[in-house]
């Protein structure tokens, strides 16, 4: 792209980073693709690096990474200060045994599934706790919640989901309607929601999260049935695949590296056009019986748009840039299909819309999402390293606009202070910088938008 307008004196351009799957970099595709956990309460150095040099498209909080609701607020803040694309920030937060946010961090407990959908079992209750979760959720800036689990109770004493209290109940109906309850009042909030764990998990005798975990023998077609009344009814944020053995669905992977279950059977017959994460791979379901590079090409090939990992560095380097380098070299090689990457691109980008900011996105197929809210724009001269940058602001309060070249460093302040509500304009001009890619941030309390700059001299 760059060659092909040398000839001009100097070229100033800002392109939207959703735009189109043809004008991102195929890294910058795949690091969308990519979730990591991390250690510690606040931003390592290396993950500052993996959201701020490799797109790191999204960022999973454990229970190790939460001391209480102003820190981990602090923490999202600096995450997604720090990101090239706003970000998914994620949690389990189910509650009962599986909550990251409860009375040790500041929080407080919350009831099981179980307790919601079987004891209880009255739509105002389940409604009041997942709005609560959800307030939690909303107010540290997390806009995922990988919940609700609608695995069917089929086994009451399954490790990982029956004795654990964590499916809402024994009738798929009954999980079906607590989960949609819970799912609305997230909903409601601007946070996607995960339903888990595809295609079963409630029969399972042995847990993935320690092994090998075959349900050949004991899972039921009843169990598709909170999947499907849901996507039958617009369910469209994500699905996550468990690592769960089969032989009637595929007699050689588990269910999250399967291109029938996660494509046929998913997509194909129930309809999901959402985006569909794995569970972590890491988990001994995986690994026992692959090396993580073959599970994560396994995975994508499989059709599974987000790859979730439990930390961010792997054999003393950056697991997103190993990740960006393999999946990107089986792209180059034929193995995988662009079309794949891009695939996956459209739908996360599509649901980043959804919940996260309105910024403008335009799929391959040229389908156009238009701005609402917030908006960041410009108006360029093709002769002129500086431009006239347009921002819309809904309500009023302090926002930046930050410049920063393509490594991450932070090169200048547009604008920083009070805005009132309405349009505004501020000259951007980048005449002392060298030819290159920069980013534009708009950042406020609320939200924050990139622009992608390329200046060609």
């Amino acid at each position: 792209m760059i060659k092909q307008f040398r000839f001009l004196p100097a070229l100033f351009f800002l392109i939207l980073p959703f735009i189109t799957t043809a004008q991102t970099a195929l890294s910058d595709k795949i690091g969308q693709m990519i979730m990591v956990n991390f250690s510690g309460t606040t931003v390592p150095d290396t993950l500052a690096a993996d959201l701020s040099q490799r797109n790191l498209g999204g960022v999973l909080f454990l229970g190790a990474n939460i001391s209480g609701p102003v820190q981990i607020a602090t923490l999202v803040s600096s995450i997604k200060g720090l990101a090239l694309t706003p970000p998914f920030i994620a949690i389990d937060q189910e509650g009962g045994r599986v909550a990251r946010m409860g009375k040790n961090n500041g929080y407080e407990s919350t009831p099981t599934h179980y307790r919601l959908g079987t004891i209880v079992n009255r739509e105002d209750t389940t409604r009041f706790w997942a709005a609560k979760m959800a307030g939690w959720l909303k107010a540290a800036g997390i806009n995922v919640n990988f919940a609700p689990v609608v695995d069917v109770n089929v086994n009451p004493q399954s490790p990982a989901i029956g004795a654990l209290s964590r499916s809402f109940s024994g009738s798929p109906d009954t999980v079906a309607r607590h989960a949609g309850y819970f799912i609305s009042e997230f909903k409601s909030k601007k946070i996607a929601t995960a339903l888990k764990h595809f295609p079963g998990h409630g029969s399972a005798t042995t847990d993935s999260h320690n092994g090998f975990t075959d349900v050949t023998q004991t899972w039921a077609d009843s169990e598709l049935n909170p999947y499907r009344t849901l996507i039958n009814t617009g369910y469209d944020g994500m699905v996550m695949t468990g690592h769960l053995f089969n032989s009637n669905w595929d007699n050689t992977y588990p269910a999250s590296l399967s291109p029938y279950v996660t494509t046929t059977l998913l997509r194909d017959s129930l309809g999901f056009q959402g985006v569909v994460v794995t569970d972590e791979l890491f988990m001994q379901a995986i690994t026992n019986e692959f090396t993580i590079d073959t599970a994560i090409v396994l995975a994508v090939k499989a059709g599974a748009d987000i790859l979730l990992f439990n930390r961010n560095i792997y054999e003393e380097r950056s697991l997103v840039q190993r990740v960006i380098d393999l999946i990107e070299a089986k792209v180059q090689s034929g193995e995988i299909s662009e079309a794949r990457i891009d695939q996956s691109y459209n739908r996360i980008m599509n649901l980043k819309n959804s919940v996260i900011s309105d910024v403008k996105y335009e799929t391959a197929s040229g389908d156009e999402v238009t701005p609402v809210n917030y908006g960041l724009r410009n108006y360029p001269n093709p002769f002129n390293p500086s431009t006239r940058l347009e921002i819309s602001i809904p309500e009023a309060g302090d926002i930046r606009l930050i410049v920063y070249n393509e490594t991450g460093e932070e090169l200048m302040t547009v604008y920083q202070g009070w805005a009132d509500p309405g349009n505004h304009s501020y000259e951007l001009n980048l005449q002392n910088y060298p030819s290159g890619v920069y980013f534009v941030r708009l950042s406020s309390g609320i939200t924050n938008k990139m622009l992608k700059t390329v200046l060609l001299r």
